[in-house]
């Protein structure tokens, strides 16, 4: 039996009223809000286990499009169910065999596609949530097209050399009180990226924080916890302005 892997209740969440819409591309459908402005920068938001429709990832896309990004969030599971609130967790395992955040390449490269031919896009960072945030670590390892990448609170996976030679400038943001990350993890990703990887990275764990904390919305936030929040998102479009 799996510990509930996320500490937040995702069944008690404030609705969301998108800025952006929803588009085809190719096989996918995905959300895309766009600043008030002509942009060639672009970035792609990797959604958690609850999928592209989530209200809190909506909220995200939004608020880096705010930033002056094209900001976009494609269904990476590809029109099947997403994990939900009332699943069991016991099915846990077999759901994530069936959704596997290191076979996205062929999704990344559909949406990289789009964004330059009919976006314009010329930069394209990318961010990622929880199974996210493992998408976007295995993406930042494979895919030269993009040029930045935040992976927030994405499970440190199978230890190997291959894990930490990344292609661009990668952020790691992890919360200290994230059950499903150990610290341990953390300094030893920390440790083998200083032995490995010749680009920019950085590695943050903001105190008391469990998994999934930044991407709440502001009324489901907790006053203790807001300063956190507020900061990771803050350091999530520092990284982003820097490098793309």
């Amino acid at each position: 039996q799996m510990a509930d892997p996320f500490l937040y209740n995702t069944g008690e969440r404030s609705n969301y009223e998108c800025l952006g819409h929803e588009v085809q591309i190719e096989y996918l459908k995905a959300y895309v809000c766009r600043p008030s402005f002509f942009t060639d920068k672009a970035v792609i938001v990797v959604h958690d286990v609850f999928g592209w429709r989530f209200p809190d990832m909506r909220y995200i896309v939004d608020l880096i499009a705010s930033h002056g990004y094209i900001a976009i969030c494609p269904d990476f599971f590809k029109g099947t169910e997403p994990w939900t609130s009332t699943d069991h967790w016991a099915d846990f395992r077999d759901w994530m065999k069936a959704h596997d955040p290191m076979k996205v390449d062929k999704e990344a490269d559909v949406v990289l596609k789009y964004l330059k031919e009919q976006c314009g896009a010329k930069k394209i960072g990318i961010a990622g949530f929880s199974w996210g945030g493992m998408a976007v670590h295995h993406l930042m390892l494979k895919n030269p097209q993009l040029t930045a990448g935040v992976s927030l609170y994405g499970r440190i996976v199978r230890d190997s050399e291959e894990r930490y030679s990344l292609l661009n400038p990668t952020f790691f943001i992890f919360g200290e009180k994230d059950h499903t990350i150990s610290l341990d993890q953390i300094f030893l990703l920390e440790d083998k990226l200083k032995q490995y990887c010749k680009v920019p990275y950085k590695i943050k764990v903001y105190p008391g924080q469990v998994h999934g904390f930044a991407q709440l919305q502001p009324e489901d936030m907790k006053p203790d916890d807001k300063p956190y929040i507020e900061e990771a998102r803050r350091d999530m479009i520092d990284w982003i302005k820097m490098f793309v």
